[in-house]
């Protein structure tokens, strides 16, 4: 069975052009107490996802294309231990595994081999045009990040299936040159919605910066910043005032915590978050958030 993505027909013309949307200036009554105006970082979720098949080395080579240099990916583990870059819990709405395996419901990520993920098709299910794209493993994922020049935004999945996988995370990335001082400065942030989580990567490499996914209350606010440096939650979830609260605070690394909201896909919705003072807007439309806050 082959699905339909409702931007699908996008994809088919090279980035799916986009039209400039414009919108409402924004005014300095918006913005949170002693924010200073600057334009939010633009980070292409799971690549460039809303013109081609999430979490491939398609869609973060079109990122690339495009002109943006962070890219946001999730990465889970296989039953044998490799690393892959996957977000759903399972393979049934990003690839062929339904078909390939139709006795292996529900198709859990850790309950496949490496080797068997490698023969799926995650890219029919986008559209014809991307027939044949694979689920990358996090090696090559960094290899292909890094020829690209580009930063990574890393999400540790669902932490909880998948015990010691900070660790496992870590060495891949050492492994991979990813943990040298320039990478861990410029060109790297590894999150997740589980506090643990992050709190484990910050204890295991402290020179990593984190970002915990979510909106914690005001009030637990100073509890994280012990162990992050980005309080990342949903764009439909912030108020100004909340974004204030959280830049007033110091993070791990001793500046001011960092606000990327997620998942920005229309101009109105970016320029309210512009509005609000965030440092990031992670979107599938990059080119609809850059047009709109730039």
């Amino acid at each position: 069975m082959v699905y339909a993505h409702p931007l699908a027909a996008a994809a088919t013309a090279l980035g799916a052009a986009v039209a400039l949307l414009s919108g409402p200036s924004v005014q300095a009554s918006e913005r949170p107490p002693g924010a200073v105006r600057t334009t939010p970082v633009v980070i292409a979720h799971r690549g460039a996802s809303g013109y081609a098949p999430e979490n491939t080395l398609a869609a973060a080579d079109l990122a690339d294309r495009m002109g943006f240099t962070w890219v946001e990916t999730d990465v889970q583990r296989t039953s044998d231990g490799e690393l892959v870059v996957v977000h759903d819990e399972t393979l049934a709405r990003t690839t062929d595994a339904e078909q390939r395996f139709p006795e292996r419901a529900p198709w859990r990520v850790g309950d496949f081999t490496a080797a068997e993920i490698a023969t799926l098709d995650a890219g029919g299910w986008f559209g014809p045009r991307w027939a044949g794209e694979r689920v990358p493993t996090l090696r090559r994922y960094l290899s292909r990040v890094e020829r690209n020049g580009q930063r990574l935004l890393l999400e540790i999945k669902r932490p909880e299936l998948y015990p010691g996988i900070e660790r496992d995370t870590l060495l891949t990335l050492d492994e991979e040159g990813w943990l040298d001082r320039s990478h861990t400065r410029r060109r790297l942030v590894v999150q997740s919605f589980g506090a643990d989580s992050v709190r484990a990567v910050h204890r295991q490499r402290p020179d990593v910066v984190t970002g915990l996914l979510g909106n914690p209350a005001v009030a637990e606010l100073p509890s994280y910043a012990a162990f992050t440096d980005q309080i990342n939650p949903s764009h439909t979830r912030i108020t100004a005032d909340y974004v204030a609260a959280v830049r007033r605070l110091r993070g791990a690394h001793g500046k001011p915590l960092r606000v990327h909201v997620w998942t920005v896909n229309d101009a109105a919705g970016a320029q309210r978050a512009e509005r609000f003072g965030v440092d990031g807007i992670i979107t599938d439309r990059p080119d609809v958030v850059r047009d709109a806050v730039r």
